[in-house]
């Protein structure tokens, strides 16, 4: 059997409990814009090869949460005001 809480202040809820609700929350990089001269096709490949070595040897979190990260909360109807009034506390 699944059991609800409120994630925020830990009030015991139901599946269908009319006084739960879901929250969301997605982190992503903002997607900036990228300029690719092609004067400096050589260098490329290297700058490549650069970020690839570093991708390798970096921790799988670490880049996650640097490009996208997801939510989910559930949370009471009080909890709910309260972030519906003040979303990022």
């Amino acid at each position: 059997m699944i059991r609800y809480e409120c994630d925020k202040c830990g009030e015991r809820l139901t599946a269908n409990d009319h006084n739960r609700f879901i929250v969301k929350l997605e982190i992503y990089a903002a997607a900036g814009h990228v300029d690719l001269d092609t004067a400096d096709e050589g260098d490329t490949s290297a700058a490549l090869d650069a970020v690839l070595e570093q991708l390798r040897s970096a921790d799988p979190d670490e880049i996650e949460d640097q490009t996208y990260r997801s939510f989910r909360f559930d949370v009471c109807d009080n909890c709910r005001r309260k972030l519906l009034k003040q979303p990022l506390g």
